[in-house]
């Protein structure tokens, strides 16, 4: 690791002053950066702390606005929440099962968000089109945990289990830079690989996160799933996420199905999501929307085994969700 000078910031508006000054990097639980900064994948002359920056570390609960929560919340903070265990259980779970227990009580919700992709072609010494190569190493290699949806030209798969269950929600990014502060939908917020293979969001130079702020529960039900090949410390092979609201009938009355670890991108399955409206409590239901959830995926050549198991998740999900 090169030598780098390590700034506090005292507010917003210092952090993006000290951002913008020279090659720079922002950080707050570290747990992803300083891994990136040890295999060289990121050399910044500065490092600017974000935790010294006064009230993003708070979570507030109000009925008419909803939830929000400052970017520098640890997932342990967010996991325990008595709010956010009882509106919003999925945005609970998936926090409760990142990484470990220490990963939990440094890691932040917005550093979670801002992860680099853990592609293993990307983060070694590999042709990898995110660094400047001619293709994804992964496309004909080595791509057992790579994507199944929205893959071309890069394959590689977002690592947020946050991510996911905050997008069903339908939550929104709060950022702040030198040119003022914006919001944009979460699922707004991450870039594509077909749109720009070199950037994972849409974070200008200077810019932050500095919450997370999604609607109000109203009643709405929720559930996160996640396979992973370790019980603990590891990322989803596949998620998936589930909000729904249920009818007087007995029926449901609409919501969202967002997948995780099959795509470059938080996955919002569009047809999935608007079989849920009208859809019954059966098992016969939830078998067709998980059809829907995974339809036009395109596995490469060894993550085949990848759509059936995500369609097992996502009708577990939605088990979980209307009997929780």
């Amino acid at each position: 690791m090169k030598n780098f000078e390590h700034v506090d910031a005292r507010s917003l508006a210092e952090a993006s002053r000290l951002l913008t000054e020279k090659p720079s990097v922002a950080i707050a639980g570290g747990q992803d950066l300083l891994c990136m900064m040890k295999d060289g994948l990121l050399e910044p002359a500065r490092v600017v702390n974000l935790k010294s920056i006064p009230g993003l570390s708070r979570i507030v609960y109000d009925e008419a606005k909803g939830l929000s929560i400052g970017a520098l919340v640890t997932l342990s903070e967010l996991e325990e929440h008595p709010a956010v265990r009882q509106l919003y259980p999925a945005i609970a779970q998936a926090a409760g099962l990142v990484g470990s227990p220490q990963i939990r009580n440094l890691g932040t919700a917005g550093g979670n968000l801002c992860q680099k992709p853990r592609c293993w072609y990307y983060r070694g010494h590999f042709p990898c089109l995110r660094r400047g190569g001619d293709y994804c190493s992964a496309a004909a290699g080595q791509n057992r945990y790579h994507c199944i949806l929205g893959g071309d030209p890069c394959y590689m798969v977002h690592p947020s289990d946050l991510a996911v269950p905050l997008v069903a929600f339908g939550a929104r990014v709060e950022i702040a830079g030198p040119k003022g502060r914006r919001s944009v939908p979460l699922e707004e917020f991450y870039v594509p690989p077909r749109v720009d293979v070199t950037r994972e969001t849409i974070l200008r130079p200077g810019e932050v996160v500095t919450a997370i702020v999604v609607p109000p529960a109203r009643g709405r039900i929720s559930a996160f799933v996640k396979f992973a090949e370790r019980g603990a410390w590891d990322f989803a092979v596949a998620s998936v996420a589930v909000v729904v609201q249920k009818g007087e009938d007995g029926k449901l009355m609409g919501g969202r199905v967002v997948l995780g670890g099959v795509a470059p991108v938080p996955w919002l399955a569009p047809k999935a999501s608007e079989a849920l409206t009208g859809s019954e409590l059966s098992e016969a239901a939830f078998g067709r929307i998980a059809e829907l959830a995974l339809e036009g995926a395109q596995p490469l050549a060894q993550n085949g085994y990848k759509v059936p198991l995500t369609k097992s998740l996502v009708r577990k999900a939605l088990r979980m969700a209307v009997n929780a």
